[in-house]
Order: C-alpha cells, then structure tokens, then sequence
C-alpha cells in the first residue's frame, strides 16, 4: 500500500473526495458489497436490493464512471 503525501496535494484530495461522492449512498454500498462475492446481473441486484431496475442500472453505471 501507498503512504499518501504530507500534505496532501489539491489535486489527489479533489480526487479522494470525488470517490468518496461515488461510494457515499447506501445503494451503492449494498451493491458494492453483494458484489464482494463475484458477478451478478442488474436482474439479480434488483432482486437482491429490492429496487427498480432503473435504480440499480442508475447507480450501477455511477459506480462504473
């Protein structure tokens, strides 16, 4: 593991916290971690999640950008 520069650069905290924006919705952090187990498909998120289809897509393609 990297150690982080003392102080932290502008640039490498803009991009810690843009990260931090994506992983920052509890949908994403359930999705991210029914993932911990391998692949799924967006039909078994949403049946996993209990949600529409549209919002996992949605928040699939967030965490993928």
């Amino acid at each position: 593991m990297t150690s982080l520069p003392h102080p932290v650069p502008a640039d490498l905290a803009e991009l810690i916290a843009g990260r931090l924006r994506v992983i920052g919705d509890p949908t994403r952090i359930r999705i991210l971690d029914a993932l911990r187990g391998g692949e799924l498909s967006v039909g078994a998120l949403t049946d996993l999640l209990e949600t529409s289809q549209q919002n996992a897509s949605k928040h699939l393609g967030v965490l993928h950008a």
